[in-house]
């Protein structure tokens, strides 16, 4: 069945009155069953998961997969399954859309504890308590969720602005609910296929499961001798390594070093191969450079000139050079500046996104002063009392739980409301959220007022990333409920769930995954950038925090020479994209990322991207069998791939942390 929209003209011409009433009585579904106790649970439940499987590969990579799609078409295939065999009745569309929209709220709230969180935690040595995270996630979540409602009505019922990736979601439903169901099941098949498969292969590398499996259940280690469990090595190279050794085989250096202590090893990671369908040719490619240039002919340089060297630990110990002493030493900050300065250029290079803030709005009411609406939609009451006052309490936790000066806390409001527009714009054009550069907008601006404070800077500047993240992802699950006659208080009830879901999944399991207990029962933040986990997200926050504190001074005069070099060329690549309207094939943020993500990462994902790219060249004509696999089925696949691959990661920790 055919979506009814308004015409371009429509829209131009109607006020919101006449939109508002077209809507109501040609969408609205009136009491179709929305937001039920099922699909609460479900979206709860779903958004757990899927929130848990982002925080995984965001650790890892700093990418957080986007989980509407995901979330629909799983919804969709499990309460079909369920109704064919007579379990219980099949998902309503509205319930369907709600479930999407609980749980792809619960995915947005791993942002901070990748990013700014965790930089606060590695710059200033503390270990945030779970409790002050959660209540500090749950208030500035909570706040972008009412700050989105007034602007619901403008974008949304008056300007009807696209929001490309809520609008696929609401495309997606009326398809699957009228008429191509079966391309839905594909799709689902195909996600648990790739699941189990990636689950099967990361529990054969799993130390905790192998040793479950081989010394708890099959006792192999006393009627085999076994001193360690057999499991797939984490780098694929290992075995010729260990050859190389025994053998004395050729080991491969770069100007003298060892290819391992610069980070070019191989690894079976399939969650890497899914993010690298999900992120393209053009982005992976990007990355790869960034990598290789980093990695195999400026660290060599550097070492040989002495500005990267081995050095002594605080407590004595020796600290080889590795892939981490390789970033943190002098890497990170070309690699930083080419992804703040290109993030910037992109954002300044759509002026459109600031146009919508002078943009006029329309009449609200209709003939009489009457709102059509006002049975259904949030009361804008609500969101006047909810902001200030979840404002104060946003600047309360952030005082007394990180330090940040009560004048910061308030003075960043403002900034922060404005960004959160600009942000839910960008959404509504390009389904692009400008988080990190509109963050770094924050920082940079705090330190203007205080630079010897890596609170003032770093929480705030994660306050403007989740508030607008929260506000611009509702608006973009209210798309596909406004097309499909969605009542919005229930979806707005709805996307508080999915924050609590996040929360409540996401910040156990941070401390499970990342500060890991030692024997003695203590935690250090010195585990939260592993050899598992790069944490560049936190990294490159905590870079930026650095080089506010310390100024360019503390630096190496190669390193401020890199960064000169590095703004100069992210500059021109993202002048030159824009100029040639997407088409120039670099990224300089990706670039940038490629630098302080592991080489082993980078290449496992170029080479998902390069499987996809080759597989869509293949099978270009739609509804072909490869076609309907390779093209339509990439994000299923890819998000088969993450969430086997995570969750069964998940479980390997728990069993090391619970059971050895």
């Amino acid at each position: 069945m055919a979506l009814l929209q308004l015409t371009p003209e429509e829209i131009r011409r109607w006020t919101r009155a006449q939109k508002d009433r077209w809507w109501l009585e040609n969408v609205y579904r009136g009491d179709m069953p929305q937001l039920t106790l099922r699909s609460a649970a479900t979206g709860f439940l779903l958004g757990g998961v899927l929130a848990a499987t982002n925080l995984y590969i965001g650790g890892k990579t700093g990418v957080s997969p986007g989980v509407g799609l995901t979330s629909v078409i799983l919804a969709f295939a499990l309460y079909r399954a369920m109704a064919r065999s007579g379990l219980a009745r099949d998902f309503t569309i509205l319930e369907n859309n709600c479930t999407q929209s609980i749980a792809t709220a619960a995915g947005y709230m791993t942002g901070p504890l990748i990013s700014s969180l965790a930089a606060y935690m590695m710059v200033t040595g503390r270990i945030v308590p779970w409790w002050h995270m959660l209540s500090w996630m749950t208030v500035i979540a909570a706040l972008g969720v009412f700050i989105a409602f007034p602007m619901k009505r403008r974008f949304i019922n008056e300007e009807q602005l696209p929001f490309p990736e809520g609008r696929a979601s609401g495309v997606v439903l009326d398809a699957l609910y009228h008429g191509e169901a079966e391309q839905g099941m594909l799709k689902a098949r195909l996600l648990g296929w790739t699941a189990a498969a990636a689950a099967f292969v990361n529990f054969l590398m799993g130390d905790g499961w192998m040793r479950l499996v081989q010394f708890t259940l099959l006792r192999m280690d006393a009627w085999l001798g076994m001193r360690q469990p057999w499991s797939i090595p984490e780098r694929l190279d290992t075995y010729y390594y260990n050859l190389a050794a025994r053998f004395h085989l050729w080991v491969p250096s770069i100007l003298g070093t060892d290819v391992r202590q610069l980070g070019l090893r191989l690894t079976p990671d399939l969650s890497m191969v899914g993010i690298g369908g999900l992120m393209g040719m053009r982005v992976a490619t990007s990355c790869l450079l960034g990598t290789l240039l980093n990695f195999a002919v400026l660290a060599p340089l550097m070492i040989r000139h002495g500005d990267i060297a081995a050095r002594v630990a605080a407590d004595g110990s020796a600290v080889p050079i590795s892939r981490a002493e390789i970033v943190n030493q002098w890497s990170l900050w070309w690699g930083v500046t080419a992804m703040v300065v290109g993030s910037l250029v992109g954002l300044l290079g759509k002026p459109e996104l600031f146009r919508g803030l002078l943009r006029r709005r329309g009449p609200a009411s209709g003939p009489g002063g009457t709102d059509v609406l006002r049975h259904i939609e949030l009361p804008l009451w609500v969101s006047a009392v909810a902001v200030p006052c979840l404002a104060a309490a946003g600047a309360t936790v952030s005082h007394v739980f990180f330090g940040v000066p009560w004048f910061l806390a308030c003075v960043s409001f403002p900034l922060i409301f404005v960004l959160a527009i600009i942000c839910t714009n960008s959404m509504a054009l390009t389904s692009w959220m400008p988080t990190g550069p509109l963050a770094k907008i924050t920082q940079f601006t705090m330190a203007a007022f205080d630079r010897t404070n890596p609170a003032s800077n770093l929480i705030p500047g994660g306050m403007t990333a989740e508030i607008s993240s929260n506000a611009a992802s509702l608006l973009s699950d209210i798309k596909p409920g406004y097309m499909l006659g969605a009542k919005p208080r229930q979806q707005a009830a709805g996307h508080v769930i999915g924050i609590l879901s996040g929360a409540c999944a996401c910040v156990p399991l941070f401390y499970l995954l990342f500060l890991p207990p030692a024997k003695d029962g203590s935690r250090s933040v010195a585990t939260l950038v592993s050899d598992e986990f790069a944490m560049p997200a936190a990294v490159q926050w905590r870079g930026v925090a650095s080089l506010i504190a310390n100024g360019l001074h503390s630096l190496p005069a190669s390193a401020i020479a890199s960064m000169a070099v590095a703004a100069a060329l992210a500059a021109a690549f993202e002048a030159a994209r824009i100029a040639t309207k997407g088409r120039f094939p670099l990224s300089a943020v990706s670039i940038g990322l490629g630098v302080v993500l592991p080489p082993e990462y980078v290449f496992t994902m170029w080479l998902g991207a390069a499987v996809f790219w080759w597989q869509g060249r293949r099978h270009p004509v739609p509804g072909t069998r490869g076609h309907a696999v390779w093209v339509e089925g990439c994000e299923p696949i890819s998000a088969g791939l993450i969430s086997g691959w995570a969750l069964t990661g998940i479980a390997n920790s728990v069993i090391n942390v619970v059971l050895y």
